[in-house]
């Protein structure tokens, strides 16, 4: 491996090959790093904004104090670290099905890993976000589940381009229904996609939600050197 660019790890996993890469990019004198499922790019630390923006345009609608929150898919823990950073987070549970994936922050592979392994609100449980979002237990194995202030999904692509068709019946009426049922009065639903508004969406997120919105997150992209266009969904349980 050259000095720019670095595969740290690859392993198998159930629903593909999983690589954890360091590049150098040159131009912007940066070590940028990339998981890769497959052929296709998961996530990248050169684009964070959208992941960001997803805690904490989410945790700013919460009410209350002592916020309760659970996230769906680690990654590289852009969206964990904005969580923590909340002035009114108290707890957070995050769930990742990629057993790789939590091993590379645990053993301090990527750059957040110490940072959200040593904080006390914060627990890194292996599992299936969507089943457990479909299920009597909680997102950490609670009978009966706790009602959560808030929960924030970055896993799929958008809610039609999936990396794996197990998600397929969370994005239905019948699945966010279900999601809605680990929520408090008035907790609050965010979804991070890569694409914009798809307004079928929100407005089918309506009416399971007593609101929802979409909020776009506009970032310049320095490989193209133009601004990028990502969503960051909410919905708020009545009551």
């Amino acid at each position: 491996m050259s000095a720019l660019f670095e595969e740290l790890d690859y392993r198998p996993t159930p629903i593909g090959a999983l690589s954890l890469r360091r590049r150098r990019l040159l131009a912007l004198d940066v070590d940028v790093f990339e998981i890769i499922l497959g052929d296709e790019h998961l996530m990248s630390s050169l684009f964070t904004a959208s992941e960001i923006a997803l805690a904490k345009i989410g945790l700013d609608a919460c009410t209350g104090d002592a916020l309760d929150v659970v996230v769906g898919g680690l990654g590289l823990g852009y969206t964990a670290k904005a969580a923590l950073d909340h002035p009114r987070l108290a707890s957070l549970t995050v769930v990742e099905m990629l057993e790789p994936v939590l091993d590379w922050h645990r053993e301090g592979l990527l750059p957040l890993g110490a940072e959200l392994t040593a904080d006390p609100r914060c627990r890194l449980e292996q599992g299936d976000f969507f089943a457990l979002a479909q299920g009597s237990t909680g997102f950490a194995g609670e009978r009966p589940p706790r009602l959560l202030d808030a929960i924030l999904v970055d896993i799929d692509h958008t809610p039609d381009a999936l990396l794996d068709e197990r998600s397929t019946a969370f994005y239905a009426t019948p699945g966010l229904t279900a999601l809605a049922d680990h929520l408090k009065p008035g907790g609050i639903f965010g979804l991070w996609s890569d694409a914009r508004e798809d307004k079928a969406f929100t407005n089918r997120l309506g009416t399971v939600f007593a609101e929802a919105w979409a909020e776009p997150v506009t970032f310049h992209n320095p490989l193209q050197d133009k601004p990028f266009t990502q969503t960051v969904y909410l919905a708020r349980k009545g009551g």
